[in-house]
């Protein structure tokens, strides 16, 4: 029980870390075209996927068992599986992963120059190692993996 209570207030810091990180990305605003049309969460149609750190992994985990689901939806039309097929929006939008933040595809204005975020991008990286992460991983896998390794967290 007092194991499980030290991962607990681990994930805690961890969390508070990552959203840390987005915070002082909120602070650098970059001028974008994005309105929220979506177009960057179709992967099929943009040929880009999201890659998320072990930490980004477990926000975004955390929020989506917020959503009342314990998987990651599947979508069948190649968009992103946290994209709502009845809404349309995204089912995380305040815990979305850094590079939905940076805007990694051309319809939202093309990505952050990395420049522009690399201090960020290593913040990441260096809790990616604290959690024994293996590096980004592709949206989905690093999602669903986060998913079945974490009790649910805090």
């Amino acid at each position: 029980m007092k194991r499980q209570r030290i991962l607990d207030q681990d994930l805690q810091r961890v969390l508070n870390e990552v959203h840390e990180v987005y915070a002082d990305l909120s602070l650098r605003p970059t001028q974008r075209n994005c309105v929220r049309v979506k177009e960057c969460c179709h992967f099929k149609l943009t040929g880009r996927t999201p890659y998320l750190t072990k930490g980004e992994a477990l926000v975004a985990a955390k929020a989506l068992r917020a959503t009342g689901r314990t998987q990651l939806p599947e979508n069948p039309t190649g968009a992103c599986p946290l994209l709502d097929s009845a809404s349309g929006n995204c089912l995380i939008y305040e815990s979305r992963p850094f590079g939905c933040r940076t805007h990694f595809c051309a319809a939202a204005g093309g990505p952050y120059a990395r420049r522009e975020v690399i201090d960020l991008i290593r913040r990441l990286e260096a809790i990616d190692v604290d959690v024994a992460g293996s590096g980004p991983r592709l949206l989905q896998n690093a999602i669903t993996d986060a998913l079945a390794n974490s009790s649910g967290g805090p």
